[in-house]
């Protein structure tokens, strides 16, 4: 057994199931420990190394557990930083393990070195280390995992080629050694008594208690919903927490903030108590006003704590075991009092208003349809991953996400392209279950296409061939182009927001899949339909109008200003989105009145 066979064994005795990853000569003795060794551990071959780290990611996600990437030394190793960026900033476990020039060669500008130390010290600063020696391999694994699962945070190794292939060795009994072993189970994070008493003094004192959940709060939803049944409360949540509870419970407001809902900037506007539940959401201007609601905290990362907004009280704790102490001490409230029925009444009003927003036309579809025709259909126990862009606003406010669904996008670094990966690393760690990616097509070229044949090559693996990839064709960076129009006041710039066109669909069927493309809406429902029950992946390419506004849930007057300073400017789609905007503002009034 070389170090390359120990790596994988120990891997292995810490559960990791799959590794992902793409070869290269800096790592040719891992790859040789995987061809040769029944360790249990499965080598998915990825498109590009950035990918192998959202996959990761994705894993760690929609698991629970360390996900694991594979790179080779110099570009390699550079390609995965993306990837676990995204992880470190969502709080996701992700081992990086990285090949490295020869030890004799480093220090000497050899082919491909690269001073990985320094490269991966921000991303992975909670622990990143070279292998220098047989011995070390173990506590450096064992470390490496134990602290990605502990911190909830991404480290890296580093393994210089001649070590890979030395002879394993385990640490002698002997002075500087280190001796290590596997296993970490999370522990009973409570707040003391009296914090906790504090914190119900509170939110008992309340008449208008909001609660806001993030993905902290995501096995924590049996607690969250008991609490705000007690305090009458209502729910809104953070992107990442939007499958933390069902859309369908009337108090549940749905998403906050710029792709969020009205009701959820009303529940922050008009509260006097203010629940923050596993989330750090950032944007200070969708919360309440600086002393205008009191608050309470709870978060299992005390450095995450009173960040945000100016809370009374900070529970450092784990959402559930909290959630479950806090109960008892609240006051319980009228199951229908006259906060509890507003929050009710205007989600009601919210659900009429996005059913007009998607039924208005469009040319050829509007994107919202696509999305209002998904969410009855949606299966039992999907999983749902989103990308950055245009469609993560139609995913945050047009699905409805029912009780044993999962779903996530990047919300903390919001980058584009994780949509495909995330989406293939959910079926590989839940192959019975159902799968549905919601991409641009500025992501579907940048990456998703390519990743497309990743699905081609693994997915006869998969016990149910459920695996839908839907495209927003709209030729449009769609996202950016209404963030110059309403941020800056300028015009949509044709060099840098147009896109080629591609025939998503078809390439789909060229490479084994099944393509399907629609552009016309009332063939949407028999469209997802299909998808939904096709024996192979399908790739559901959607023609949708890029002048659809994706309107906030306030508009300020800054964001009015600038949106007439674009039309003063010119935009060359202006008779399209002055069309556009009047139909979702004023759904139902025609253009001419």
């Amino acid at each position: 057994m070389n170090v390359s066979d120990f790596l994988l064994q120990r891997l292995a005795a810490w559960g990791v199931k799959r590794v992902f990853g793409f070869p290269g000569d800096g790592i040719n003795a891992i790859l040789g420990a995987f061809n040769r060794n029944d360790h249990g551990i499965k080598f998915v071959q990825v498109r590009h190394e950035e990918m192998a780290a959202f996959m990761a990611c994705g894993h760690a996600k929609f698991t629970g557990e360390v996900g694991v990437c594979l790179a080779t030394s110099g570009p390699g190793a550079i390609h995965l930083l993306n990837g676990l960026y995204d992880a470190k900033m969502d709080h996701a476990p992700v081992v990086a393990i990285v090949g490295q020039s020869a030890r004799s060669a480093m220090g000497g500008d050899y082919q491909q070195e690269v001073d990985l130390q320094n490269l991966f010290k921000d991303v992975a600063h909670e622990y990143v280390h070279t292998c220098m020696t047989a011995e070390s391999a173990r506590h450096l694994v064992d470390r490496a995992v134990r602290i990605a699962k502990a911190e909830r945070t991404v480290t890296c190794l580093v393994f210089p080629k001649d070590v890979q292939e030395m002879d394993a060795a385990e640490p002698g009994h002997a002075h500087d050694t280190v001796h290590t072993s596997v296993g970490y189970v999370a522990p009973r994070v409570v707040p003391v008594e009296s914090e906790l008493d504090r914190a119900a003094q509170v939110l008992n004192a309340g008449e208008k208690v909001a609660m806001l959940v993030g993905a902290g709060a995501k096995d924590a939803a049996t607690e969250v919903v008991a609490v705000a049944q007690a305090l009458g409360a209502g729910v809104a949540k953070a992107l990442l927490g939007k499958a933390v509870v069902p859309d369908d419970l009337p108090f549940v407001t749905g998403p906050i903030g710029l792709l969020g809902t009205k009701p959820s900037w009303d529940l922050m506007m008009e509260c006097d108590t203010l629940l923050m539940v596993g989330s750090s959401f950032p944007y200070a201007e969708f919360l309440p006003k600086e002393g205008k609601a009191r608050g309470v905290q709870i978060d299992v990362d005390g450095r995450m704590i009173g960040m945000r907004y100016p809370m009374e009280v900070n529970l450092v704790g784990d959402s559930k075991e909290t959630l479950r102490a806090l109960l008892p001490r609240l006051r319980r409230r009228p199951p229908e009092d006259a906060w509890r029925r507003k929050i009710v009444e205007a989600n009601a009003a919210w659900e009429k208003l996005m059913d007009e927003r998607a039924h208005a036309p469009a040319d050829p579809m509007n994107p919202q349809r696509v999305f209002w025709e998904l969410s009855p259909r949606l299966p039992d126990r999907c999983i749902l991953t989103s990308d950055s862009g245009s469609a993560a606003n139609w995913f945050a406010r047009d699905l409805k996400l029912r009780k044993g669904m999962m779903a996530s996008l990047s919300g903390s670094l919001a980058t584009m392209g994780p949509g495909v990966p995330y989406a293939i690393a959910a079926k590989f760690a839940h192959p019975d279950r159902p799968v549905i990616a919601l991409v641009g097509d500025g992501a579907m070229q940048m990456n998703g296409n390519a990743e497309m044949l990743t699905v081609a090559k693994y997915w006869e693996e998969w016990s149910d061939p459920r695996f839908v990839v839907l495209v927003l064709n709209n030729g449009d960076l769609n996202q950016v182009t209404w963030e110059m129009r309403a941020m800056e006041g300028d015009p949509r710039y044709e060099a840098s927001q147009s896109l080629p066109d591609f025939p998503y669909a078809r390439y789909a069927d060229l490479i084994g899949l099944k393509g399907i493309r629609v552009d016309r809406p009332e063939d949407l429902g028999q469209a997802w339909e299909s998808a939904l029950s096709a024996d192979r992946p399908v790739v559901l390419e959607a023609i949708v109008d890029p002048d659809v506004p994706p309107l906030p849930p306030h508009i300020t007057l800054k964001q009015a200003k600038a949106f007439g300073m674009t039309l003063l400017r010119g935009d060359a789609d202006e008779g399209g989105i002055i069309k556009q905007a009047v139909r979702q503002m004023f759904p139902g009034t025609s253009e001419k009145s």
